[in-house]
């Protein structure tokens, strides 16, 4: 029997992956793996232990990846009830390490891991070596995230970049952000590019431009446990799609598509784009559209530049893969002593 265990998760507003690894099993081998819908537990610490009961397992470090901001190991989830501490969980699961990392941060440690089959591209480009990479994850909420070659090898930084302000790129989006600042004191691009945005932009929609929808539909989302799921399934039913729902997704990729060409601005990301998150995956087709990299590449004099980005939707699961590659560099530090 295996000692010296890991378990690491990808805790989100949403949902959360924990898994169990061992240095010898290593990243691609996890021990045990189960998915958990994170609003049914009170605490994370809640979660690790029917987790571990089941697997009939015990572990003795954990890392885990945070939808939100981490200072001091201490975080406070952007989209859940919770605050979750490294001292505290270490101490209520009898855990010798805790280490707790921003969920963005984690997916850029796992960018240099990827491979081919974890990748969907979207534009091949042509990669700058050494030059900076950008994440851009919209899933519960919107994270940003980006890498930096210090001369030896890639380091990974953090960013609360997805809470900075929305930019509309035309009329109708202008009159969404007017519409969204009559119900928020800020609107920062992730009220208008996640799983919580997808919402708003359907109900401006809905409201102030008076988008069709079928009755039975309007229904059906209203009364929805999963308004966002169900305005994409509704925009992507092969025999009678919403129109209201269309154009709700059709805005959201345009959106997403433009804050993923600032991002890459802003780091200056030759070495490429990488796109996470639960909704990325679950609008690949939409992203794969040329209208995506039409609006990435809208950036001006610099329209040529972004052309040669490569871009990529990750597939895999990056974050729960970062918060491992964390904690197994821990678990072999500590080997090491």
């Amino acid at each position: 029997m295996e000692t010296n265990l890991l378990i690491a998760g990808d805790v989100g507003g949403t949902k959360t992956d924990l898994a169990v690894y061992s240095a010898r099993s290593g990243l691609r081998h996890p021990l045990a793996q189960a998915k958990f819908h994170s609003a049914d537990f009170p605490s994370l610490q809640a979660m690790v232990t029917e987790f571990l009961a089941g697997a009939g397992t015990s572990v003795e470090l954990g890392a885990f990846a945070v939808a939100g901001p981490v200072v001091d190991g201490r975080a406070k989830t952007t989209n859940l009830p919770w605050v979750i501490d490294e001292r505290s969980v270490a101490q209520d699961l009898r855990l010798r390490t805790v280490r707790l990392l921003n969920d963005l941060h984690a997916v850029a440690l796992a960018v240099p891991k990827l491979g081919p089959g974890d990748l969907a591209t979207l534009n091949e480009g042509r990669v700058v070596p050494g030059g900076a990479i950008a994440i851009i994850a919209p899933g519960t909420g919107l994270g940003e995230s980006f890498l930096t070659w210090d001369g030896a090898r890639y380091v990974a930084h953090a960013s609360e970049g997805g809470h900075s302000d929305f930019a509309p790129t035309d009329a109708l989006q202008r009159r969404l952000l007017k519409y969204l600042q009559r119900r928020f004191d800020h609107v920062g691009v992730e009220r208008v590019c996640s799983g919580i945005g997808l919402p708003n932009i359907y109900e401006f929609l809905r409201d102030e431009e008076f988008f069709p929808e079928p009755a039975a539909v309007a229904q059906t989302i209203a009364s929805a446990a999963d308004r966002t799921q169900a305005i994409v399934e509704a925009a992507n039913d092969p025999n009678r799609p919403s129109q209201r729902c269309r154009a709700t997704v059709e805005i959201l990729t345009s959106i997403l598509a433009s804050e993923a060409g600032n991002l890459a601005l802003k780091v200056f990301a030759t070495g490429g784009v990488y796109i996470a998150g639960g909704v990325a995956l679950h609008l690949l087709e939409d992203l794969k559209q040329p209208r995506f990299l039409e609006y990435f590449s809208r950036k001006g004099r610099f329209k040529d530049l972004m052309g040669r980005i490569p871009l990529h939707v990750i597939t895999a699961r990056a974050a729960l893969a970062g918060a491992a590659t964390s904690g197994l560099e821990l678990l072999g530090n500590e080997e090491k002593q």
